[in-house]
């Protein structure tokens, strides 16, 4: 069975690389071997956003006196809520859906995939040759080595979903984001919540507006433990025990791994495809090529950062390179992260660290509290700032957000770092007010704090009040 491109794996970065290759006239063969739209639909970044705009409605229902409504302790029906989380799947669902890609002209085949050369495929029992193979087999939990951990129960985040009965206390393994927005989400919709993490939480992320979001989850009762060496794990008479290597035992009633992914690439078999690969996941080059020409790799695979949008944007550099032969590069520092917790905080670019190890101390720091925007002020939602590192000549570099809508108000410095801005559009558009998105434009404006007292641009006014 000859095509033009196969694809390996129904998630974001195979769907997108088949859905616009068809679209194009392409002859496309998919192989997905379980749920189509891979684990953002179904296991990652629907049902958590779903759960957690749950356990919100639950939060600001508790917390309202402020605005002078009179707070509920509410009533939590926990398979209700699961029953929306996967009324949202069900939603989104057709979209990624197998009938929708074969009206697109997409041969799917609903079986496992693996190479028996470097120019075939096989898949139950049929071989399969095309012009271009797409490697997008996502990545899955990683489950760490700890001792007794294989003899108790516990969830993993592909696995947390499928639960319709809420903790009494849940302790989460794990300080990452996602980690950490579970524990947020259970916490708020009623369960007690520990967190063990071996180094510090959130440590990909800038340590001041890390502090903001942890202090803020620790307000709302999440035990939150850092540096923790776990040295075994075994049942108990009340459930789960999880020992440290001090002797402290954390006791829950049930527990969640959520120390990280790792790819799927073991049944691939790509060595007869001559496709090297480590731990990490397929070795690419720029353009997301492999050590076979023929082969591409997209998304969590590629062993990159591991975001359903950078799976997305791995595709479309796929469609330019591999069918229309144009030049691309794979991009890591313009690539956008967020962690949905309330306070959400959003990053992209430097941070302060990594940009002072680099440029020393030429870079400038910009900072602007939420409690000076008038918007966060009537929302009551004034926990958080930004914080933006310029280079000396004002090229912007990075910026952090912790507050409300991060995810959101970070969109347009995104844009900045890949059109390479500098400070001065900021500070010179105009924005609507009142909107949160002012703490950027007030941010911006702080860059020329200062000014007034240059000497230089004195003795010019001086000399411009003089000529009249």
């Amino acid at each position: 069975m000859k095509y033009d491109l196969a694809v390996i794996g129904g998630g974001s970065a195979g769907l997108s690389v088949a859905a616009a290759a068809a679209q194009f006239g392409l002859s496309v063969v998919l192989f997905e071997k379980a749920e189509m739209g891979g684990d953002c639909l179904n296991t990652g970044c629907v049902p958590s956003k779903s759960l957690l705009a749950a356990a919100k409605v639950a939060h600001t229902q508790r917390h309202s006196a402020a605005y002078g409504i009179t707070p509920i302790d509410p009533k939590v029906d926990f398979a209700k809520v699961m029953d929306h989380v996967q009324g949202v799947i069900n939603k989104i669902a057709p979209h990624d859906s197998q009938e929708r890609f074969e009206r697109l002209g997409v041969k799917v085949v609903r079986a496992p995939a693996r190479f028996i050369n470097a120019h075939q495929l096989e898949a139950e029992g049929e071989v399969y040759v095309a012009r271009k193979y797409v490697i997008a087999t996502g990545s899955r939990a990683a489950v760490p080595a700890i001792p007794g951990l294989k003899d108790v129960p516990y969830f993993t985040t592909e696995t947390i979903f499928k639960n319709r009965l809420l903790p009494k206390h849940l302790v989460v393994i794990g300080g990452g984001p996602v980690g950490l927005e579970m524990a947020q989400a259970y916490r708020r919709l009623g369960s007690q919540v520990t967190v063990l993490d071996a180094f510090q939480p959130l440590t990909k992320d800038d340590p001041e507006l890390t502090s903001i979001v942890l202090q803020a989850l620790q307000a709302e009762g999440i035990d939150i433990q850092a540096q923790v060496a776990i040295t075994e794990i075994k049942n108990s008479k009340t459930g789960i025990d999880i020992i440290h290597k001090d002797g402290r035992v954390v006791s829950g009633s049930h527990l969640l791994v959520a120390t990280g992914r790792q790819p799927n690439i073991e049944s691939l078999n790509l060595e007869a495809a001559g496709v090297a690969f480590s731990k990490r996941g397929i070795t690419v080059d720029q353009s997301l090529r492999s050590s076979n020409r023929k082969v591409y790799a997209a998304g969590d695979v590629a062993g990159g950062l591991q975001f359903t949008h950078v799976a997305g944007y791995h595709a479309g550099l796929i469609i330019r390179n591999a069918l229309f032969k144009l030049p691309v590069k794979n991009r890591f520092d313009v690539i956008p992260w967020v962690t949905y917790t309330d306070p959400e905080l959003a990053h992209v670019g430097l941070a302060e660290l990594d940009a002072r190890k680099t440029f020393g101390d030429s870079i400038k720091i910009l900072r602007w509290n939420f409690s000076e925007n008038d918007r966060a002020q009537a929302e009551g939602k004034t926990q958080g700032m930004i914080k933006v590192v310029l280079s000396k000549r004002g090229r912007i570099m990075g910026a952090s957000i912790v507050g409300a809508q991060a995810g959101e108000l970070i969109a347009p410095w995104v844009l900045a770092l890949a059109k390479g801005l500098k400070i001065s559009a900021f500070a010179n558009v105009v924005l609507p007010y009142p909107t949160l998105s002012e703490i950027s434009k007030r941010a911006a404006i702080s860059s020329y704090a200062g000014m007034a007292q240059n000497p230089w641009l004195r003795r010019a006014l001086g000399i411009l009040k003089i000529l009249g």
